[in-house]
């Protein structure tokens, strides 16, 4: 199993606009921080993590040339507005329509912003169409099983994503946006061998984990490798890595993980 980070920043993107912060100044280009999404290879499919108003930069840059179905893990516009540009893999599909799985709320938005993509087959060649289908809890696949669990979000919910690959065994999570992990998410959790979890920023939000709750929730998980994202320009990613304990990291755009039998 293959996951590539696309995007670890917040919903504003890092650098801010109109900041000039020693982070959104900064020549380290871990601090360049496009929105929180990620793209999952397991035994072959290819799998999209939201689309975010930078994806089809983020698809360029890291050339992402397929996607066999796409979770969306909540409504919010840092997670959605990317959609339209998956056109372009509607048309290397053929012209069929993408699997689209998300939660009710998440469906409902898709429907509200892309109305003109709700169907089997794109209108004419070069545009969108999404067959939308409720995320189970449990999704099966020949190539392995994704797991869902809700995570609270403010006055949202976001989906929390358990990949399990079949022919390695290996046991991906993906916790974004969340102000916090029940037992039953951690639970589930429990025995991945990599984690990416939200940890926005040093001091508390009402609908986000802070980096010191990430930690706490990653000691409870116990990955022997976890990675924050949807961070801000309020933490340098040197620093951050610097004073994180051993095991834990600050994700960044591009960032690779390869979990290999």
């Amino acid at each position: 199993m293959e996951v590539i980070i696309l995007g670890s920043g917040t919903s504003q993107g890092v650098p801010l606009i109109a900041c000039d912060c020693p982070v959104c100044t900064s020549g380290d280009p871990r601090n360049r921080r496009t929105r929180a999404s990620i793209h999952v290879v397991m035994d072959g499919l290819r799998i999209q993590v939201d689309a975010t108003p930078e994806f089809r930069l983020q698809c360029v840059r890291e050339r992402i040339a397929w996607i066999d179905l796409f979770l969306l893990t909540h409504e919010h516009a840092d997670h959605i507005t990317g959609m339209d540009d998956l056109r372009r893999f509607c048309d290397l599909l053929g012209g069929s329509a993408l699997p689209v799985y998300s939660t009710p709320a998440g469906l409902a938005r898709v429907q509200a912003i892309y109305p003109y993509a709700i169907c089997e087959r794109p209108a004419t060649k070069g545009y969108a169409a999404f067959r939308l289908q409720p995320m189970p809890s449990v999704l099966e696949l020949p190539q392995g099983t994704i797991h869902s669990t809700l995570l609270p979000h403010g006055d949202a919910q976001t989906l929390g994503l358990v990949f399990v690959e079949r022919s390695s065994g290996k046991k991906f999570v993906y916790y974004t946006d969340c102000k916090q992990v029940p037992p039953a998410a951690i639970a589930l959790a429990r025995g991945a061998d990599a984690l990416v979890l939200d940890g926005l920023r040093p001091k508390p939000h009402p609908s986000h984990l802070s980096i010191d709750e990430a930690v706490a929730v990653a000691r409870e998980i116990g990955a022997p490798r976890t990675w924050l994202t949807h961070l801000t320009h309020l933490t340098d990613h040197a620093e951050l890595a610097a004073g994180l304990p051993a095991g834990i990291a600050p994700a960044h755009d591009g960032l690779r993980v390869v979990l290999s039998a």
